[in-house]
């Protein structure tokens, strides 16, 4: 995984965006730091729910470059962390209706499935690739990523109550697609 920062050139005049600058967005160095510590987790999730690691790269890039503009007022970690996943995923919900318009597409087999002999990872790619995107998403999060419900919730735009329901179909539903 190749990835370039591309930090956004400025479209506001100059004197306002030093202002909106320096109230609202990370320094570049701040930024760098985050970049380091969220770009494997978040191409890792873009990956997973669209099944295809070069879009999952360009929508990385375009994250950090929304995420960049819109300025992160957000004091801790994990707020920016969850706007970030949240940015990514409705990245990715746009990019697969525009080019699937309602065919789900099959995980790349470039993903690794943790602690599986290689016939239960393809068998889990396979079962995973049949679920709805929401229910890839989640999953995901839940599992691949350790957010919590609240996060989760936060991230694909759904009640923190509903989550746990959520959650428990697309487990239900992976099984039965893993049961054959």
């Amino acid at each position: 995984m190749a990835i370039a920062i591309v930090m956004p050139e400025n479209t506001l005049p100059l004197e306002l965006d030093t202002q909106v600058g320096a109230a609202t967005r990370m320094d570049e160095e701040s930024f760098r730091a985050f970049y380091d510590r969220t770009a494997r987790p978040v191409w890792a999730y873009l990956v997973r729910i669209t099944g295809d690691s070069q879009l999952a790269d360009d929508l990385l890039q375009e994250t950090y470059y929304r995420f960049y503009r819109a300025g992160s007022t957000y004091e801790s970690e994990s707020h920016r962390r969850n706007s970030l996943f949240r940015i990514a995923t409705n990245l990715a919900r746009d990019a697969g209706r525009r080019r699937r318009r309602g065919i789900d597409v099959p995980l790349a087999e470039d993903t690794k499935v943790i602690d599986a002999r290689p016939d239960e990872r393809a068998d889990l790619t396979r079962a995973l690739g049949k679920l709805k995107p929401l229910q890839r998403e989640i999953l995901w999060l839940a599992y691949g990523q350790g957010s919590s419900h609240a996060e989760i919730a936060e991230i694909v735009g759904v009640s923190s109550k509903s989550i746990k329901s959520l959650l428990f179909r697309a487990r239900r539903k992976l099984g039965e697609f893993l049961r054959g």
